[in-house]
């Protein structure tokens, strides 16, 4: 009783007066659907049926809306660096020239393919295995995340991930992962469905197109064997479920264990070339691909190798060549991969390029500027809440015993939450930027990550670092840090609006911040501990309980067909719906609790709970395009919006509010209703 006392108390404050904004978007509702059918189309409809995808997009949405807004504001500080003349060496001329290079196309034209030969010389002096294993290892780069953000995917042989160790929380270490394709996954190299055999086709005839207008020679036949190569490396590869699983496969390695584990590569030359030739200890995030790649470079034909490097160097710097070179890409990439018929416009491509190579820096500019301290105190009010109506979740519990209780409230009470923007930025004092070479600059982008993320190795772990740049539109739990991330361009409208009615705000925004609290104690992150550790801290009774309530609802989701014959794996989204149903519970309740005992507002004609569950919805209305939805079903962790809209029908709050009863489409008895916590 004392803690519900509390969560009204803290949350009193945050109820909106009836004269609001309602922060629902009344002319999206398409009032000939039952919410009960479809709450998606209810919620949406009537906004997807005017709505069309812009053509230099794959797919459009309250995400992309929001996108636009931090966008328009990055513009705005990009242009502003561009006009202030300021010292070399600084970080508004850093802005500046990183940004003039990439839209200075005369000149990019200009220099053609000379800003690659000098690489392309190297790959094609290379005279053994042991040049070859050191170039592997030089080209070695910091761009995989699969515990945080969920990057997966390097076209390097591997990628790098610097963290600190599941099982030693106060060690930071190297993970290994695999890597290699030019295309997102396995699965696109090795189903036999028609439409990815049509896409494999159309990947080696990009192939080919690409190496010919770069000027290589004998195209074809380099071509046949990049892909063949390639489709070695996938058969090697971990799939996505595995890649996904925490606890499943993912091995410490010493030093030595590479040679003895995963012969084939001259490991000693591949960790001296990476910068790492004294790193003792590492974890290998799928030790069987990281051999069977290893095993390839040694079975596989030196002249392949030097195709399959002469490809990727060229295919990860498209954008910066001529103009020739970055049509291909995006005519594969973007048209036959998301259906996507139109290039972005470059100045909206520049932006996004800059804020990726100078992510604190223009970070820093975009906080102090679009994210006012007002709005950061009161989502840490509203954080506030949500955890301790997460906790009282727990505490409640009636299946979970008294010690693995205990350990789930220590998580919650020791949770470290960034709001907006870090405490610490990052210095770039060693990266260099010309305003007329935009390769060298990519480049040096990426080597100024991989030395800021191995220069952590070896040092005290820092439990308030930041993974998301202030101007990104998304949200991260960090469960090795306990921590979660909430970026300055998240939070805006509509996701969050300072004067908008409580009820939107917590079904939106609120919903989110619940999601990431509760990725805390999804599949995944209930494998770890207060500390970060991963550890398992459940008696296997709750565990049980726990593993049945998740099949339960990896079925809900697996039943799901976005296209016809295409299904939803429901144990690849299993993790993120079970953040969704956890953390719209947690927002309802602690919306409730804001209302300090008081009766919602009825406005415009609905109560709070129809205004909370519609604003959730809306928060996920979106439309795709077939391919790019048939991509991220065969990839992505999530599921897509309109399905993540259709969490209410777990919540027992969510029927009353729109009178769904049994015979409706998405009723569920309240037996198969699923709660997890």
């Amino acid at each position: 009783m004392k803690r519900l006392v509390l969560l009204a108390a803290l949350l009193a404050s945050t109820a909106i007066a009836q004269d609001a904004p309602i922060g629902i978007d009344t002319t999206a509702i398409d009032r000939s659907v039952k919410p009960g059918d479809d709450f998606d189309a209810y919620a949406s409809g009537a906004w997807r049926a005017r709505t069309e995808i812009p053509a230099d997009r794959s797919s459009t949405g309250v995400f992309l809306t929001v996108f636009k807004k931090a966008e328009a504001a990055n513009a705005a500080i990009i242009k502003t660096a561009g006009a202030a003349n300021a010292a070399a060496g600084t970080d508004q001329r850093r802005i500046a020239d990183y940004y003039a290079a990439f839209m200075d196309t005369a000149g990019i034209e200009a220099r053609g393919m000379a800003p690659v030969q000098a690489d392309l010389a190297a790959i094609a002096a290379l005279k053994d295995k042991q040049q070859l294993s050191a170039m592997l290892g030089a080209n070695l780069r910091a761009d995989e995340d699969p515990i945080n953000a969920t990057s997966l995917g390097t076209e390097n042989l591997f990628g790098l991930f610097v963290t600190q160790a599941l099982t030693k929380p106060d060690e930071t270490v190297p993970y290994v992962l695999q890597g290699g394709l030019g295309m997102p996954d396995r699965d696109y190299y090795l189903s036999t469905a028609a439409d990815m055999v049509a896409i494999r086709t159309a990947y080696r005839a990009y192939v080919e197109q690409l190496l010919t207008l770069a000027g290589v020679s004998d195209a074809a036949a380099r071509a046949d064997r990049i892909v063949a190569l390639e489709t070695k490396i996938a058969k090697a590869h971990a799939d996505v479920l595995t890649t996904n699983q925490m606890s499943q496969g993912h091995d410490p390695w010493s030093k030595a264990d590479f040679a003895a584990k995963a012969p084939g590569i001259d490991w000693d030359a591949y960790w001296r070339a990476a910068g790492l030739p004294a790193q003792r200890d590492f974890i290998a995030w799928q030790p069987a691909a990281v051999a069977g790649e290893a095993a390839l470079v040694a079975s596989e034909p030196l002249e392949t190798w030097q195709d399959w490097l002469t490809f990727h160097r060229i295919n990860q710097v498209t954008s910066v060549l001529p103009k020739r070179i970055d049509d291909a890409h995006f005519d594969f990439y973007g048209k036959t991969l998301n259906g996507t018929p139109q290039q972005r416009p470059r100045d909206q491509r520049a932006i996004g390029a800059t804020g990726g190579a100078l992510g604190d820096a223009v970070g820093k500019l975009y906080a102090a500027q679009y994210f006012p301290a007002s709005s950061k105190a009161d989502i840490q009010h509203m954080v506030k809440g949500i955890l301790a109506a997460f906790d009282t979740r727990v505490a409640a519990l009636t299946w979970m015993a008294p010690a693995t209780k205990a350990e789930a409230r220590r998580k919650i009470e020791t949770m470290r939450v960034g709001i907006g923007y870090p405490e610490t930025w990052r210095s770039y004092a060693d990266y260099t930027v010309r305003a007329n070479d935009p390769v060298a600059n990519q480049r040096g982008a990426e080597l100024a990550e991989y030395h800021h993320q191995i220069a952590k190795i070896g040092q005290p772990v820092d439990r308030g670092e930041w993974w998301m740049t202030p101007q990104t539109v998304n949200a991260v739990n960090l469960p090795l840090q306990n921590a979660l991330n909430f970026p300055a361009a998240i939070l805006q409208a509509p996701f969050y609006d300072p004067k908008a009615d409580a009820a939107s705000n917590y079904g939106s925004i609120g919903a989110v911040i619940g999601h990431e609290i509760s990725h805390s104690f999804d599949n995944n992150g209930a494998e770890f501990d207060a500390s970060g550790r991963l550890r398992n801290w459940w008696t296997p009774a709750d565990l049980a309980h726990f593993k049945q309530q998740g099949a339960a609802l990896a079925a809900q989701y697996g039943a799901y067909e976005p296209l016809p014959g295409v299904h939803l794996n429901g144990e690849q989204v299993l993790g993120e719906n079970i953040a969704d149903v956890a953390g719209l519970t947690a927002a309802y309740e602690a919306y409730h609790a804001s209302l300090g005992g008081k009766p919602a507002p009825v406005i415009d004609g609905m109560t709070g709970d129809q205004r909370f569950f519609l604003a959730f919805a809306q928060s996920w209305r979106s439309k795709t395009r077939d391919k790019a939805l048939r991509a991220q079903i065969a990839t992505d962790g999530h599921a897509p919006g309109r399905y993540r809209a259709q969490t209410v029908r777990n919540l027992d709050q969510w029927y009353p509010a729109f009178t769904v009863v049994p015979g409706q489409a998405l009723y569920l008895a309240p037996a198969k209703r699923v709660h997890v916590w």
